[in-house]
């Protein structure tokens, strides 16, 4: 594989990041099978491993650490905290509290004495940005952590962090996680763009889409009976992203690729793009993304892309993306009247 570096940090990876979110309880429960997945995704030149604590409640990270075994010094090893660990309300977030307790656990959990990325899972609202990255940089320094990231941050968010690094002296991000896929180029217009003047890395999640892309899912037919089907109807049923996926399937054919290899190399085309995350269940999930691991797409491929999903523009929603406040909250989207504090009182 031809590596990357993971924005300045200096850091060497491959373009393709082995994401284990599908390997526990929440995917594939036999912590053998998904050893040997593991395995066999490192011998083929894979040097990065995406995790995260929540990941089947910190099992996966017990499955990553069992397979580094012996092979940890040659892996750069990721993993983020933020999400719901228990019903405790401490039990997650981007305090610094949450950060230093969870980080001790992952390390337990991956038998390691540190990561070389600890990411922010998601952003935070009800905590300061220089708490959080306060933090980490006293993680940083106590030798437990060799960069720092932040996951599905607004680009906004991103800049913040960036400034406020700067102007009180500590680490900065030097990764960010965000959503991208054919489906999803939101990110061109200001995420990617911002990780590449700020010289962040950016290790996408789901490049197949929650496995659109992988052709299974198609209009008019009936959808396959997956957890990411249950879990997020509305975003796999979506008619106007089955109606791009026709488009694009007999465009991957003419091409002579499979639309799955045509969407990972369209992942990785992107020059502020370092790694796009495989999340494979089973052994031949990643013996089929790997069979496209040399595939590059042609400017008159990746123009009839464009043509299909114009640049900067997301097909339907992404529902495991972060909604700021802002959208969530209609008392943030409206101004105070005298009906509604009438009704409020």
């Amino acid at each position: 594989m031809q590596y990357r570096t993971l924005g300045k940090t200096g850091i060497k990876v491959s373009p393709y990041c082995l994401g284990a979110m599908m390997f526990g309880a929440a995917g594939n429960p036999d912590h053998d099978e998904s050893i040997r997945i593991i395995h066999r995704a490192l011998d083929a030149g894979i040097n990065f491993i995406d995790t995260a604590d929540a990941y089947s409640r910190g099992e996966s990270e017990e499955i990553v650490g069992k397979a580094l075994k012996g092979r940890r010094d040659n892996i750069v090893l990721a993993t983020k905290a933020h999400l719901p660990m228990s019903d405790d309300p401490n039990h997650q977030g981007n305090s610094r509290r949450w950060l230093t307790r969870e980080l001790e656990a992952s390390l337990r959990r991956l038998q390691t004495d540190h990561v070389d990325l600890y990411m922010v899972h998601r952003p935070s609202p009800d905590t300061d940005i220089e708490e959080t990255l306060s933090a980490l940089t006293d993680l940083m320094r106590a030798g437990k952590v060799r960069a720092i990231g932040s996951s599905t941050f607004p680009a906004s968010e991103i800049v913040q962090a960036q400034w406020v690094s700067e102007q009180r002296g500590l680490a900065r991000f030097r990764a960010e996680q965000p959503p991208y896929s054919i489906l999803n180029r939101g990110i061109e217009r200001e995420v990617l763009p911002v990780c590449q003047r700020h010289g962040m890395g950016a290790m996408v999640w789901s490049p197949l889409a929650m496995g659109m892309l992988t052709g299974r899912y198609r209009k008019g037919q009936q959808q396959p009976d997956s957890g990411r089907a249950r879990r997020f109807p509305r975003q796999m049923s979506d008619e106007r992203r089955l109606d791009a996926i026709e488009q694009l399937i007999p465009l991957a054919e003419e091409a002579g690729l499979s639309l799955t290899h045509m969407a990972m190399a369209f992942a990785t085309a992107h020059p502020g793009v370092t790694s796009a995350i495989i999340g494979p269940r089973k052994m031949e999930h990643l013996d089929d993304v790997l069979a496209g691991a040399e595939v590059v797409l042609t400017d008159a491929v990746l123009d009839r892309i464009d043509g299909i999903v114009p640049p900067g523009t997301d097909v339907g929603p992404i529902d495991a993306a972060y909604n700021p406040p802002a959208v969530l909250k209609p008392e943030l989207r409206r101004r105070p009247t005298a009906e509604r504090a009438a009704a409020g009182s």
